[in-house]
């Protein structure tokens, strides 16, 4: 990320330091004045396996999200909507907490999807970010 490693972060045995991304971030902050630096993390058990999660800091508060197990269908378009459900949080006016779980919820559903175009609808991606992932049918 833009030169900075880190801590002892693996990617690829997708082993992730979170002590070293909230250090990089400080740093980035610090260095461009960035209002937020937030980044996905991928720990990657296999191809088709991994867990999801991100992290965002705000010069002066370090949040990582929940993470989610997937067995990915599709990883294009995974970032695109994790950038667009973050963009989409904020402007809702959620904090960067709830904006980075919307994020990631709407990311993580994503990957189970063929296809670049995530197809989902809000509230969808709102119920997993609330903490319902059971995937029970809802009318």
């Amino acid at each position: 990320m833009l030169g900075f490693k880190p801590g002892n972060t693996d990617v690829t045995s997708g082993s992730l330091e979170l002590a070293g991304y909230q250090d990089i971030f400080r740093q980035m902050v610090e260095r461009f004045g960035f209002k937020y630096v937030v980044s996905s993390l991928r720990e990657s058990f296999s191809a088709t396996d991994n867990a999801w999660s991100a992290a965002i800091y705000d010069g002066e508060h370090f949040y990582h999200s929940k993470t989610y197990k997937l067995h990915i269908v599709d990883r294009v378009g995974g970032g695109d909507s994790f950038a667009a459900g973050l963009i989409c949080g904020l402007l809702d006016g959620k904090s960067q907490e709830e904006a980075l779980e919307f994020a990631v919820a709407a990311s993580a559903l994503k990957h189970t999807i063929p296809g670049d175009f995530n197809m989902v609808s809000r509230k969808e991606v709102e119920t997993l970010a609330n903490g319902d992932g059971s995937g029970r049918v809802q009318r």
